[in-house]
């Protein structure tokens, strides 16, 4: 009894990545907020927003979806809360978030009059290959955990997090050049902003490599092992 009550335990050192995440998403998310609260106010159309005042159904299922995603998926990094049901129901929730976020995203990057101001050379194909990448890697994950491979969905969705959260470090990147050295050009935000999604690639790799190491480590039944004693 006192074993299993310490291992469902939730310690503060569970929700340090979740609590980084969701800080790393609140800038994107009140953003999003905020556009929502334009359209329902009836904000003065500019040549920036009138996309959205055109065809307001695509950007508000990419903010809500994309705000679900971010937070749910967050949180879905705790290594108590993954030990609970909490996990998998809030996992039924995040997943379908997941699509209807990157699914917005390919619409709005296809059909949207795009001003400069949010483009550059090759930003689109960036975003529609990103897009796509992010269903691919949600899809991955639900068919690995149906097939009970946990490592592989965890790796998945870990991906498609990174990708999903680019526009959180996008901002990271974006700020300091335009406070130091002023608003970049259509070439410069193209870089910028793959560089937030690179930089979130990357680091999930990182995580998903360490995760796979420390599970191998924890096995009794590595190949490695087998084959020795084969010999």
């Amino acid at each position: 009894m006192t074993s299993h009550t310490s291992r469902s335990r939730v310690t503060p050192a569970d929700w340090l990545v979740p609590a980084g995440l969701i800080a790393l998403s609140l800038v994107p998310i009140a953003a999003g907020a905020a556009r929502v609260s334009q359209l329902a106010a009836g904000a003065a159309v500019t040549a920036d927003n009138v996309r959205f005042f055109d065809s307001p159904i695509p950007v508000i299922a990419h903010i809500v979806g994309s705000s679900v995603y971010l937070l749910l998926g967050a949180m879905q990094f705790s290594p108590a809360l993954r030990r609970r049901a909490w996990h998998r129901r809030a996992g039924r929730i995040a997943a379908p978030a997941g699509l209807v976020s990157a699914l917005s995203a390919i619409w709005m990057t296809l059909f949207y009059d795009l001003p400069s101001s949010v483009t550059g050379p090759g930003l689109s194909a960036i975003r529609l290959v990103l897009a796509t990448a992010m269903i691919g890697a949600i899809v991955a994950a639900v068919v690995a955990i149906r097939h009970g491979d946990v490592p592989r969905h965890r790796a998945w969705m870990t991906r498609a997090y990174a990708i999903g959260l680019g526009a959180g470090t996008q901002v990271l990147v974006l700020l300091p050049w335009t406070v130091f050295i002023g608003t970049p050009g259509p070439v410069v935000y193209t870089v910028l902003m793959g560089a937030g999604w690179a930089i979130n690639l990357v680091v999930a790799e990182v995580a998903i490599r360490r995760a796979g190491g420390r599970t191998a480590s924890r096995s009794p039944h590595r190949p490695e092992t087998a084959g020795a004693r084969l010999s």
